[in-house]
């Protein structure tokens, strides 16, 4: 069951999960992980984790959640606390494989070879252009184009931005990109 209310920011649905976790409702365990996994691994991706490292990553978030649980005294931090977790893991583990950039990988379901070909290349010339752009617009992309609903309090959190200069430098974002694909000769669409 994910516990979501929509009235609620995810800040404050975490919270209310943990609090009654901690209460000694370890089933609201459960809906705080369902209501937070997004988020955590969208900034795990966005460090440039594999989805196997972000997975790790994430997994180990968890883990010390549940090992440091007594000692966070406000439950409304326990967000901003998974989400800093994250980001440092991912950090740290993004520095130790940065000798070789990894190859974004492409889901296509498709039984035509040709067309998961096509597919493969637009996606490999979209993510490069995206990997051009600034680390704080990969970032923002990255969260926004994995987040279910567009929590700006969440992804505030997530990436340490003014909930008000989300969707203005998202703009600006998607116009760079906009920029670079249209000057390459390779892009069609």
């Amino acid at each position: 069951m994910t516990a979501t209310v929509p009235s609620t920011s995810l800040a404050d649905a975490a919270a209310a999960a943990f609090r009654d976790h901690l209460a000694g409702r370890p089933e609201r365990m459960g809906d705080l992980v369902d209501l937070v996994t997004p988020a955590l691994w969208a900034v795990a991706r966005s460090a440039g984790l594999s989805p196997a490292e972000a997975e790790d990553t994430v997994q180990n978030a968890w883990l010390k959640l549940v090992q440091s649980s007594a000692s966070i005294r406000d439950p409304q931090t326990v967000l901003a606390w998974l989400l800093t977790t994250v980001r440092r893991d991912a950090w740290r583990a993004r520095r130790q494989q940065r000798a070789t950039a990894p190859e974004p990988e492409f889901l296509v379901a498709t039984d035509d070879p040709e067309n998961e070909a096509v597919e493969r290349d637009t996606g490999r010339t979209l993510w490069g252009h995206v990997q051009r752009l600034s680390p704080r617009c990969q970032a923002l992309l990255r969260v926004v184009a994995h987040a279910q609903t567009p929590d700006y309090a969440g992804i505030s959190a997530a990436l340490g931005m003014p909930v008000g200069s989300i969707g203005p430098t998202r703009g600006r974002c998607l116009a760079a990109l906009r920029t670079s694909l249209a000057a390459d000769p390779s892009w069609s669409w």
